[in-house]
């Protein structure tokens, strides 16, 4: 039971992919523990000629043309692994590569769909009852989330999951952890995140107004899709960011804001990656209020808790160089001793060999019922 074919978006490219680092992280762990790990990714959305990681070694990376064709032959590998993952947002034959690899997978292997955004599904699963999850449900062992908490669980499970786990992102001190301040990054605070529909209200309200409510200072903003938006003359755009400059990007302003998406903060319990790459910079974190944040940082000792902009530009206006170090070392310490992708690791290998273990016992008892 070591062998994963991983259906996602991409593993070599962030580019359009919030997911890139998750991934990433988690699979390299698991790597570790010995499964051989193959990711399906299609070429698409100009990702490839965006690639920010080579081909790692602890994962075979296989990069098919978006085509029917190229799915289908790919959709077949599936029959060949021991757990099968289908995530949510490959952008491209997302229902054909669900139904058709939960289909070639064999009897004893293990099913998973894996939501990264499951806020969004949900809805879409609210709202079609045709969706391709509620047919692919029944034939599904697991349903593992990136977030979401008690409100997303409760809604799998509504809709049928016969087990709903959130496995939340988390920190890879190896990719992500201090370096020293960059002069293209320096600024009172920070923003990094691609522009969409159910953000860009929410980064006006809270980096936006900052802004404007604090002409004296610098705001940096990074991520693509802000091109066409107008903005405050104390903000300078950068465009996509790479991950390799994250590091630096976290700890060269002043301070680092993180704000969920409006249906990522309405569910709660979804950290986003940002949080803990900022974190494992030391970066002093400010981010937009959402229930379940204590599970994972202390508001005042470890972040900077905003509601609106109004206090977000209070937070940078009563900030100094010293609490914000303070801060960003306190937050440092407390996701490198709580939440990093080697505790998700263990999770996740946790979880799939009591899944194959209660497979094993399943069929055991139908052989000796027959």
């Amino acid at each position: 039971m070591k062998r994963i074919a991983f259906y996602g978006s991409s593993l070599l490219s962030s580019y359009w992919n919030g997911a890139a680092t998750y991934y990433r992280g988690l699979l390299r762990d698991l790597a570790g523990r010995g499964y051989h790990v193959t990711f399906y990714e299609p070429d698409a959305f100009d990702r490839q000629s965006h690639r920010d990681i080579d081909p790692p070694d602890w994962a075979q990376v296989r990069v098919y043309p978006a085509t029917d064709e190229a799915m289908r032959a790919v959709v077949a590998e599936a029959a060949q692994a021991d757990i099968v993952v289908k995530a949510s947002g490959v952008g491209v034959f997302d229902d054909e590569l669900l139904e058709g690899v939960t289909a070639a997978a064999r009897p004893e292997a293990i099913r998973i769909f894996w939501d990264v955004d499951a806020p969004a599904t949900l809805a879409e699963m609210r709202g079609n009852p045709d969706h391709a999850l509620h047919r692919a449900m029944p034939d599904l062992d697991l349903v593992l989330t990136y977030g979401g908490g008690p409100p997303v669980v409760s809604a799998y499970e509504g809709f049928g999951a016969r087990a709903c786990i959130p496995v939340y992102n988390a920190l890879d001190p190896q990719t992500h952890h201090p370096v020293p301040p960059d002069p293209r990054f320096a600024a009172d605070l920070a923003f990094l995140g691609n522009r969409l529909p159910d953000r860009e209200e929410r980064v006006q309200k809270f980096f936006l107004v900052a802004a404007a409510r604090l002409p004296e200072r610098q705001f940096l903003l990074g991520g693509s899709g802000w091109e066409s938006r107008g903005l405050p003359v104390n903000v300078r755009h950068l465009g996509h960011v790479s991950t390799r400059d994250h590091n630096a990007f976290n700890v060269s302003p002043l301070a680092v804001l993180n704000i969920a998406r409006e249906s990522m903060a309405a569910v709660g319990y979804s950290p986003a990656t940002r949080v803990f790459e900022a974190a494992g910079a030391g970066g002093c974190l400010i981010t937009d209020a959402w229930v379940g944040l204590d599970g994972f940082l202390k508001e005042g000792e470890e972040v900077l808790v905003a509601r609106d902009g109004r206090d977000v530009a209070e937070h940078v206006a009563a900030l100094t160089p010293e609490r914000a170090r303070a801060i960003g070392e306190a937050a440092r310490r407390r996701i490198l001793a709580e939440h990093t992708y080697a505790r998700r690791g263990a999770q996740v290998d946790a979880i799939f060999r009591d899944e194959a273990a209660r497979k094993r016992e399943r069929r055991l008892t139908e052989r000796s019922v027959a």
